[in-house]
């Protein structure tokens, strides 16, 4: 196989909108990324982080040389969360303008990437706030430097013109997307991913493989979003396996993290639909579920919602996954997606995180009301109605 002959350490650049430095050992990238910002008289940044990871994994001890060695100060926030919130980019976009921040490192996964990528508007918009940013109050054009160092094999936040913050008094869960939040630099290191737990692994990976379904599957999907989505499913279905058995296996990490970054790719162009709209409300509403395990639950219904709409693309990318590529049905295709996670031990259903019959009507109208949201819905294969939202969430609710 042609991944036989890749050699995982040598550092690649990739270009997409971002530049991304690829490889085992791309964190020493930030030296050369630093030396870019001091030659740009950029002196003072913000680092967006979580509490632990961005030390745990050692990119911070790196990182820091990196910005002492060309003597550009820092400030880092330190409290961005899973789902994070209005308030955690308020906090922290004070933090920034107070300090006198001009770019932005964010370390992390999902979460302080978006954060991040949320204070670099708000540095360029100071009379604004994140409920104005993710309440639509305005469009922005322009945003501080940002540089992403991934540590997760998931989101592809790192590469796409993305970013999802939570209003917690609303439970709202909205997704922005601006040409201004590309990323000027990206890190993915597999090293810096070996210390994912088993469930993020999982749960980071299931993430990747959501964002193609539905990137194959909108209404503004093209051969180039379901060539990257086969790829993608090929290279989660063959190396989750390894890196939940052996989570220091690099190999793994590193196919992992290049099909999360296509993935990114991929659902910038595609764009998103049903499953990642519909889990925003799920995590709006309970902060602490993960946002993988929500799409992994809500996947086997979603396919089996979009299946006769999309059957011949679905067959084509799915099916490492499926049993009988011959003479498939709705119903047996997403059964089999049901039994691939549940082979990678996702066996959760709605009903095992909390949720009821009695949350279907709140979660259909935050599928709704949620800013963005609707964006997402109308681009979905099988229309907008109340009822295939409700059909999704209520399937999702128990096994198939």
């Amino acid at each position: 196989m042609w991944k036989e002959n890749i050699d995982i350490n040598q550092i690649v650049e990739i270009r997409t909108r971002t530049n991304v430095f690829f490889g085992v050992g791309a964190i020493q990238k930030i030296f050369q990324i630093a030396e870019i910002l001091k030659s740009k008289n950029i002196n003072k940044v913000i680092v967006i982080s979580g509490k632990n990871s961005y030390k745990s994994t050692g990119a911070w001890d790196v990182v820091q040389k990196a910005l002492f060695e060309y003597k550009i100060d820092f400030i880092n926030y330190d409290s961005v969360t899973p789902n994070p919130t209005t308030h955690q980019v308020d906090e922290a976009a004070k933090l920034a303008k107070d300090f006198g921040a001009r770019a932005v490192i964010a370390i992390g996964g999902g979460s302080p990437i978006d954060a991040g990528k949320s204070v670099a508007i708000l540095l360029e918009y100071p009379d604004n706030n994140a409920s104005d940013l993710f309440e639509f109050n305005f469009s922005p054009q322009k945003a501080a430097p940002i540089i992403a160092i991934n540590l997760t094999h998931g989101t592809g936040t790192e590469t796409n013109r993305f970013a999802v913050v939570t209003i917690p008094e609303k439970n709202y869960k909205p997704a922005i997307a601006y040409d201004c939040i590309y990323p000027s630099f990206a890190i993915d290191d597999p090293a810096l991913m070996t210390k994912l737990s088993p469930n993020q692994t999982k749960y980071v990976s299931i993430d990747a493989v959501n964002h193609v379904v539905e990137a194959a599957t909108s209404k503004a999907a093209s051969p180039f979003t379901v060539t990257l989505a086969k790829e993608v499913i090929d290279m989660v279905v063959e190396f989750l396996p390894e890196a939940i058995i052996d989570p220091q296996n690099l190999t793994a990490r590193y196919f992992l993290a290049y099909a999360s970054m296509i993935a990114g790719v991929c659902f910038d162009n595609g764009l998103l639909h049903y499953t990642h709209a519909l889990e925003h409300p799920l995590s709006a509403v309970k902060p602490d579920l993960p946002h993988g395990l929500g799409l992994a639950i809500l996947l086997p219904a979603v396919v089996k919602a979009i299946f006769n709409d999309k059957s011949k693309v679905l067959t084509y990318i799915l099916a490492p996954l499926i049993s009988n590529c011959e003479n498939p049905s709705a119903l047996s295709v997403a059964k089999d997606v049901q039994k691939w996670l549940q082979m990678v031990d996702v066996k959760e259903k709605l009903s095992d995180v909390g949720f009821s019959e009695l949350d279907v009507n709140k979660l259909v109208n935050l599928a709704f009301e949620t800013p963005s949201l609707s964006g997402l819905l109308s681009l979905a294969p099988s229309g907008t109605s109340k009822e295939i939202i409700q059909s999704i969430y209520v399937d999702s609710l128990t096994n198939l």
